[in-house]
């Protein structure tokens, strides 16, 4: 009989066996940890606290926050502006995903052609990356966006 192949098995199953158990342990503590509610929200929903945008934003700009909190990591929100809106050239220190939920969005990244997001569509913009946007003339436009890092929106100073 061959001990050290019994023994090498023998340590391979107690090596799997004792990651499956602390898997299991570290999943039900996670799961423990689990306090918040779920949530579904719409843009049109009334009870909606819409806020102002960064001052360098004209008038006609709001923000709600659905999740998180803006000063701090991982918050979402919509992002809504009236037709016809040009929303200046600016950039974020976190990745931006966005999905359009209303109105038509021409969007402009710094060196990059102009595209157009109907609703529905997806958007990923880059951290740091200047953009600009306008938006169509029949309908507001609504933008879910999600922030990795704290919300920010720092304005291009244009050269002269």
């Amino acid at each position: 009989m061959n001990y050290n192949l019994i023994s090498t098995n023998l340590k391979g199953v107690l090596l799997m066996t004792s990651l499956f158990l602390a898997n299991c342990f570290y999943g039900q503590t996670e799961m423990e940890k689990v306090t918040e509610s779920s949530r579904i929200r719409t843009h049109v929903d009334k009870d909606l606290k819409w806020g102002p945008c960064p001052a360098f934003m004209p008038d006609g700009c709001t923000i709600a926050v659905l999740h998180g909190d803006p000063s701090k990591e991982n918050v979402d929100v919509f992002f809504k502006v009236p037709a016809n809106y040009e929303i200046p050239a600016h950039w974020h220190n976190s990745v931006e995903r966005m999905v359009l939920v209303s109105g038509e969005l021409h969007v402009t990244y710094e060196g990059e052609k102009e595209q157009l997001m109907k609703v529905g569509s997806y958007a990923f913009g880059p951290s740091t990356k200047p953009h600009s946007a306008k938006c169509g003339s029949k309908d507001p436009c609504v933008l879910f966006i999600a922030f990795e890092e704290p919300l920010d929106a720092i304005p291009v100073v244009m050269k002269q």
